[in-house]
């Protein structure tokens, strides 16, 4: 029996996490919260799961989590992942981010345990790459421009320390531009599908609102994703770092385009000011080679699927719950 614990387990990822782990043989899983977070997510979950009371910023908590539990596997997925909010609170992303992620370790270093450990970072810690260095490989230079990417450095440069220092079998991840169903509606492409999804419904005015629209990215489906972090649990180096990526990249207004063509609608576009970032990336192409030779993985879904379940859950949940419509949500253009 393998004993999973992820953090975050209420979150988009979390939340796909547990499905994925539910299909494995001879699993157990169980995800850290707090009695405040929110757990809507759990509603389309399948399979069992047992959730845990603690927080990340207090170490005596994990300290009695993991002392009664001894993991076999964490999938530490807990993050503040709003790159547009971390702006507003610098302070809050970078400690939860990256202290939160100390406290982790350090709780599994006093109690000497043992556990694989799945860092999943961020592809934001390169920020703005020169086009010489794509696509991006693991070694490309650290570029912060933002608090969450400099969150999300300090949170790679402490799983790595503690795998230099105490033989933490840490394995990194970085992660690039992922989505699908119970994807919170202030990333692009769930914010654009719910936009559409309210436009056909009735419940906004035939217009979307929209940040940069300019900024390349490729998309993966979470699906792919959360299969993607087991692997590298199961097969990864520990000590190691892989990017994780799908294969189609395109323009965020290539994305929108994507998107109003599967909902049969073509809205005004405005832009709003309030909705770009104070510095932004904008050219995110990885390279996933040292992953895909390791693991032997390749995406399943092609990001046309994904855009299509995306759309048809916010439908689904709009015409169920109207009033989760917000119109002009401050939602991200770019990520």
């Amino acid at each position: 029996m393998i004993r999973y614990l992820v953090t975050g387990i209420n979150g988009f990822v979390g939340s796909h996490m547990v499905d994925f782990l539910n299909l494995q043989e001879d699993s157990e899983v169980y995800g850290i919260t707090r009695w405040r977070s929110n757990r809507e997510n759990f509603k389309y979950v399948k399979g069992k799961y047992i959730l845990l009371d603690g927080d990340l910023m207090d170490l005596g908590s994990l300290i009695r989590l993991l002392d009664a539990l001894k993991p076999d596997v964490i999938f530490h997925l807990a993050a503040q992942s709003y790159v547009v909010s971390s702006f507003n609170y610098p302070h809050k992303t970078i400690s939860t981010n990256t202290l939160g992620t100390l406290n982790l370790l350090e709780a599994v270093r006093i109690l000497k345990q043992d556990p694989i450990i799945h860092i999943c970072g961020s592809s934001e810690v390169y920020g703005m790459v020169d086009e010489k260095y794509l696509p991006i490989k693991e070694d490309c230079p650290f570029n912060p421009s933002s608090p969450y990417s400099v969150g999300k450095i300090g949170e790679d440069m402490v799983a790595l320390q503690y795998f230099n220092s105490y033989k933490i079998k840490t394995i990194r991840t970085r992660a690039f531009s992922h989505t699908g169903p119970r994807r919170g509606e202030v990333f692009a492409a769930s914010s654009f599908t719910k936009q559409l999804a309210a436009i056909k419904l009735g419940l906004q005015k035939n217009e979307i609102y929209v940040g940069n629209l300019d900024s390349v990215r490729t998309f993966m489906d979470v699906r792919d994703t959360v299969r993607a972090y087991w692997l590298i649990a199961m097969k990864g180096v520990p000590g190691e770092v892989y990017n994780i990526g799908g294969q189609e990249t395109m323009t965020i207004r290539e994305m929108l385009e994507k998107a109003m063509k599967i909902a049969d609608l073509t809205p005004e576009i405005k832009q709003l000011n309030r909705l770009m970032r104070p510095s932004d990336v904008t050219l995110q192409i990885p390279c996933t080679d040292k992953f895909a030779k390791q693991t032997g993985w390749q995406p399943e879904f092609t990001f046309q699927q994904t855009l299509i379940e995306l759309f048809k859950y916010w439908l689904i949940e709009l015409m169920s719950n109207p009033w989760k419509h917000h119109p002009q949500i401050a939602f991200e253009g770019n990520a």
